[in-house]
């Protein structure tokens, strides 16, 4: 049962720039990612697909594979990070008869851990779903209370019927991070995404599961890694 790791790392961040390869407490962000997928165990290849030479640099640096470089229309600002995850699987096993599982493994979660891999690849085993997405649990923000705002300031709720429940009453939602995403390698290659029918959901902590995407999360995952290399 073999299982092939894909970190997808484009370069041309917006809102963090250069965030792939930018230091976090000592060592490039996507570094983490890499040395939790080789402490893991669990892959027989490890490769970043990126489009940027820098970040293909620090990629080997770290001990991942960069077999190819990614094509300019798989990395732009519109193109889902799942159809790069898929056009590697492809390029590193064109015939299909290779990998069984494929790990997607996004950089800007570098809090996820060896173990936490590990888990989740237990889950998805003893599952036997096709495809299972990292969640985290809401927490103090209420998700059924939510509301939008309109141009003249009036809110608009967005699940109305939840306004009158006790948050204890509601049911537990849960968002997706970008942490340890699996597919069966069949379904990616046939699909090219992981949101197929049937998902299921593996709970991670919002700490090992928090997403870079602002600085301000930059500035919390500092926070957080600080707390971890003290412990």
């Amino acid at each position: 049962m073999t299982r092939l790791a894909v970190i997808p790392a484009r370069g041309g961040s917006k809102r963090v720039p250069g965030k792939n390869v930018r230091n976090l407490r000592g060592k490039p962000l996507l570094a983490y990612t890499i040395e939790a997928a080789l402490q893991s165990g669990l892959f027989h290849r490890v490769v970043v697909t990126t489009d940027a030479e820098e970040i293909a640099q620090v990629a080997a640096q770290w001990g991942a594979e960069v077999p190819f470089m990614r094509a300019p229309q798989l990395a732009d600002d519109i193109t889902p990070v799942s159809a790069a995850t898929a056009d590697a699987l492809k390029r590193v096993d064109p015939t299909g008869d290779q990998y069984a599982f494929v790990c997607q493994l996004m950089p800007n979660c570098p809090l996820r851990t060896a173990a936490d891999i590990l888990a989740s690849y237990d889950q998805l085993s003893n599952s036997g779903s096709a495809a299972q997405l990292s969640v985290v649990r809401y927490g103090w923000q209420n998700p059924w209370w939510a509301m939008s705002r309109q141009d003249n300031l009036t809110l608009e709720p967005l699940f109305p019927d939840a306004l009158t429940e006790r948050s204890q009453d509601l049911p537990e939602l849960f968002c997706p991070t970008g942490a340890v995403w699996w597919a069966r390698a069949e379904v990616l290659r046939r699909q090219g995404t992981f949101h197929v029918p049937g998902r299921t959901g593996w709970e991670i902590s919002w700490q090992h599961g928090l997403d870079i995407d602002t600085e301000d999360d930059w500035a919390m995952a500092e926070v957080l890694a600080a707390g971890i290399q003290s412990a």
